[in-house]
């Protein structure tokens, strides 16, 4: 793991910092306290400090989830998110900028932003085994970890330049102890029509009209706004990439799966849909 993300990391259980060890052929994290974390070799280093909530997504979710994201249906998402961490990297002006992803899934998007910051390297926070498995070799130069974001995340004061956070969780407090107080918080989240053909049609959860100031309450007044943009395309997509779109989404939670596939299925293809997104660039204020 790269020494420059290893030396940001701390400890899940007394938050010392962790040095890369060699444990008899296998490579681990550890404490001066010898807490001691295993580097699967697939390449992701679990930082749990106890069980995980939930195993987050599957297997076969987040193959379906990789081979949406290849097909660029997202890139929209990851282009505007590299265009705002260029310019946050500018503005914080540090040395070796540290991208997070939190709730990065396969580390499309994080692997996006690194390929526009030639300096930086990357983090890519999940509670999927399966997507870290992606993460861990999304980039050369991104590491990838299990952490439960809704807990302590396992990085030191300060240590990231930019937190990515798309369509995922927000622990304002988490966040605001992690980001380097001249760094940024890139939020995305979907526009009142995203996916607006699918709503009725396949009986999806609606955007909800008061998204905005539910993200600014769960940033807890630790952050203020400083831009925010807009974002949209029309696709066109198969029904097995409608299923995939869905099951990316809060919906898949809170559908009858019959049902959905049965609706899904019934579509004509090929089915238009919009994608729109707000991405919001929030800065660390003083509390």
């Amino acid at each position: 793991m790269d020494p420059r993300i290893v030396d940001r990391l701390r400890c899940p259980v007394c938050a010392e910092p962790l040095a890369e060890v060699d444990t008899g052929g296998a490579r681990a994290l550890r404490c001066a306290r010898r807490h001691s974390f295993d580097v699967a070799r697939q390449g992701y280093v679990n930082l749990l400090a106890g069980r995980a909530p939930h195993a987050g997504d599957t297997a076969e979710m987040v193959a379906a989830r990789a081979d949406f994201l290849a097909a660029g249906h997202y890139d929209l998402i990851s282009a505007a998110l590299a265009a705002a961490a260029t310019e946050a990297v500018d503005r914080a002006a540090g040395a070796y900028p540290l991208v997070v992803d939190a709730g990065a899934g396969t580390g499309r998007h994080l692997a996006a932003v690194l390929a526009a910051l030639p300096d930086a390297t990357g983090l890519a926070l999940d509670v999927s085994k399966p997507a870290l498995r992606r993460a861990a070799r999304a980039h050369p130069r991104a590491a990838a970890a299990l952490a439960d974001t809704w807990q302590r995340l396992p990085l030191a004061d300060g240590a990231a330049t930019v937190l990515l956070n798309v369509f995922a969780p927000r622990n304002g407090a988490e966040f605001h102890r992690v980001l380097d107080p001249a760094g940024s918080l890139l939020v995305v989240t979907p526009a009142a029509d995203h996916l607006t053909e699918l709503v009725s049609t396949l009986g999806l959860l609606r955007v909800d009209p008061a998204k905005a100031d539910r993200v600014a309450e769960s940033l807890g007044g630790r952050f203020a706004p400083a831009s925010a943009s807009e974002h949209r395309r029309e696709l066109a997509l198969t029904g097995p990439e409608v299923a995939t779109l869905v099951g990316m989404g809060p919906s898949a939670w809170h559908t009858d799966p019959a049902g959905l596939a049965a609706r899904v299925t019934a579509l004509a293809e090929p089915v238009r849909v919009t994608v729109a997104v707000q991405l919001t660039v929030w800065r660390p204020v003083e509390v």
